[in-house]
């Protein structure tokens, strides 16, 4: 059994549609991220930076409990666990890596300045606002331009990790300023991937417990000091 400590985030999502599609048996401890959960002493046990998600497998790779932290590595844990979604071939691998890559280190982070400045900034500041829309329009053209020469997944035919890191980040087009008009190849892929059954299962996790972040104290969570405190 895994224990998925998790929030309804696009890194949370990663993992829950991972698992259902793996098939795997899992627990999920919701980590309220507005409530400040994530500094408890018990989950920075098992997630040092204090972000979601983590795991514990219960059943690691040598019988013993294995925790991990970072929505990739657990994305490559479980591929590795089950021999799923990560192609054999080395080929293969190192591009599915490639765009798993690109998405730990572009689109997540690019989005995620795009949707605090649209959404969630105290000020409404232009230039920063300019800058993230333009970047998440200059990332959004890289995938669909990679899809319309591949016509299926990121990685080339198959789908793969990559495919169920970039997807969750995409659920949020609306609030990235993004028009799906301008990205025909990109949005059939979307549309491809949220017709699995597996990822609409995943995105269901821990859905209703999502509420838009209103509270000052909640913002000074999430946006504030406490997350600086050394602890």
């Amino acid at each position: 059994m895994i224990d998925v400590h998790s929030w309804p985030t696009p890194n949370g999502h990663k993992v829950h549609i991972m698992l259902e599609e793996c098939g795997l048996p899992y627990r999920v401890h919701a980590v309220d991220i507005g409530a400040g959960d994530q500094f408890q002493p018990d989950f920075l046990a098992i997630s040092p930076n204090n972000r979601i998600p983590a795991i514990v497998d219960a059943d690691g790779p040598d019988g013993a409990p294995i925790s991990l932290f970072e929505s990739g590595a657990i994305l490559l844990y479980l591929a590795g666990k089950t021999g799923r979604f990560l192609p054999a071939d080395v080929r293969g691998r190192y591009r599915a890596l490639e765009w798993l890559m690109f998405q730990m280190g572009g689109v997540g982070p690019m989005l995620g300045q795009a949707h605090h400045f649209r959404l969630y900034a105290p000020e409404k500041i232009g230039y920063a606002i300019d800058r993230y829309t333009s970047e998440a329009k200059r990332l959004y053209g890289v995938m669909d331009r990679r899809i319309e020469r591949t016509g299926a997944y990121l990685a080339g035919d198959e789908y793969t990790i990559a495919d169920i890191a970039v997807f969750p980040w995409l659920r949020s087009w609306e609030n990235q300023g993004i028009d799906w008009a301008d990205y025909p190849s990109l949005k059939a892929w979307f549309d491809r991937i949220a017709a699995r059954p597996a990822v609409q299962r995943g995105v269901q996790v821990l859905a209703d417990r999502r509420k838009p972040v209103r509270s000052a104290a909640e913002k000074e969570v999430l946006f504030g000091q406490t997350q600086y405190r050394r602890r």
